[in-house]
């Protein structure tokens, strides 16, 4: 392991302490990590790669699953090869401006994909509620836009993030008991009372993914409300099967997540290493099983990746 002669005291720098208590182990954390990266990467180039390949992906259903990699391969990268550096060679050391812009591409992804789900949503909804117009109202060039939007949303939402910690005094102790940064760690060693950074990150996060979630919930009510209106059972099963994958994507998604800030915020009593554990796990375990859902559940990408697979 290479060591480094720095202080916490280096105003220039914080040190990343990887998983506190557990630092013997981290070679042996690092493997799990790695397998997840290694697969979010396959999955995810893969569906890249099959859909900008096959004419007949070029669709707005599958402009969205290639929006969702995007993101999913951002957050990943976002953590990953920083952790595994320091679970190998013990690169415990990240500049400010290092930290903060880990920061923002990890909230702006979030929120990007936060938003790509809502138009997923409505995706189906338009596709089950009003089929007939499908074409018309969801045209490849309107997909385009919306995810623009959704990324135009996720910079403005994540933006006053290191706007507001860039300026500020850090306390002596410039060690962050953790593998990456995010906004409640790095806030924790600021000097003084923290009670607002505290609810501003708390009501942005719970904001935005709580309209995201009112969305989609809006969206499978009317798509439910559809469904039940339909005799045939075998149109009843085709509907619900275009929607099962959206759902698990979501429950990865949103599940953990919520979990994972509610204990970082309020958990003091939970041990260090469980937190950390849960802050990577609502990171690295949807943009691994996305790509995997979505494989599996939709049989024209199924197909076209068996078929694409066959021919290497």
């Amino acid at each position: 392991m290479a060591s480094f002669n720095l202080t916490p005291s280096d105003t220039s720098t914080f040190i990343l302490s990887g998983i506190p208590g557990l630092e013997d182990a981290h070679v042996w954390i690092s493997i799990p990590y790695a397998i997840c990266y290694i697969f979010c990467l396959l999955g995810n180039f893969s569906v890249l790669f099959v859909v900008g390949k096959e004419q007949t992906l070029r669709q707005p259903m599958y402009l969205l699953l290639c929006m969702l990699a995007l993101t999913d391969i951002g957050m990943s990268t976002c953590i990953v090869p920083k952790a595994l550096g320091i679970f190998w060679f013990n690169l415990k050391v990240i500049t400010v401006s290092g930290c903060l812009t880990q920061i923002t591409f990890l909230s702006a992804s979030f929120a990007t994909q936060s938003a790509i789900l809502v138009v997923m949503g409505f995706d189906r909804y338009v596709a089950i509620c009003n089929p007939l117009r499908y074409t018309t109202i969801l045209t490849n060039t309107r997909v385009a836009t919306l995810g623009l939007v959704s990324l135009i949303r996720g910079i403005i939402y994540v933006l006053p993030m290191p706007l507001m910690l860039s300026p500020l005094p850090f306390c002596g102790n410039r060690i962050i008991p953790h593998m990456s940064c995010q906004f409640i760690p790095v806030a924790k060693i600021l000097c003084g009372d923290l009670t607002f950074y505290r609810l501003y990150g708390l009501v942005m996060t719970l904001t935005l993914v709580g309209s995201d979630l009112m969305l989609i919930v809006l969206s499978y009510s009317l798509i439910i409300r559809a469904v039940l209106r339909i005799s045939s059972q075998k149109a009843h099963q085709k509907a619900l099967n275009t929607c099962t994958a959206h759902i698990g994507v979501m429950m990865t998604s949103y599940t953990p997540y919520l979990f994972a800030i509610m204990t970082n915020r309020f958990g003091e009593s939970i041990a260090p290493h469980v937190q950390i554990f849960l802050a990577n796990v609502c990171v690295l375990v949807p943009t691994m099983l996305n790509p995997i859902v979505y494989g599996i559940k939709t049989k024209e990408l199924r197909d076209k990746m068996r078929k694409n697979i066959c021919r290497l």
